[in-house]
């Protein structure tokens, strides 16, 4: 865990984010909040010194929604880096274009509930 200060600094920027949701977040997240299949999922929710764009603790799943941006640079290599982390805390990573999540976000969601049920 981290100390304090960064955990403060993280908590803060979660916040920051759940109030810029791109429009690929947020419509997910219209139908997240609504607790499909039982399950409750949070916002940009900080796990360590990551923040996550979904968590559902009963299903410990990871849900992304990924941009372009995460194409460019050494973000693919920091990407895999994470999830090699958050997995190691025995957490399952999905991931999801931003652009798949517009175009169907049904098949979006039929994918998040078959791994939480698994």
């Amino acid at each position: 865990m981290p100390p304090p200060r960064e955990r403060n600094e993280t908590v803060l920027k979660a916040r920051a984010l759940r109030r810029n949701m791109t429009l690929p977040e947020g419509l997910l997240w219209r139908v997240l909040r609504e607790r499909p299949g039982g399950l409750k999922f949070r916002c940009q929710h900080p796990i360590g010194r990551c923040i996550v764009d979904f968590y559902c603790a009963a299903a410990r799943l990871i849900v992304e929604v990924d941009g372009i941006s995460h194409e460019m640079g050494d973000r693919p290599m920091r990407d895999l880096e994470r999830d090699q982390w958050l997995r190691s805390q025995g957490l399952t990573v999905m991931r999801f274009a931003a652009g798949g999540v517009m175009r169907d976000l049904d098949s979006v969601m039929r994918a998040i509930l078959d791994a939480a049920r698994r």
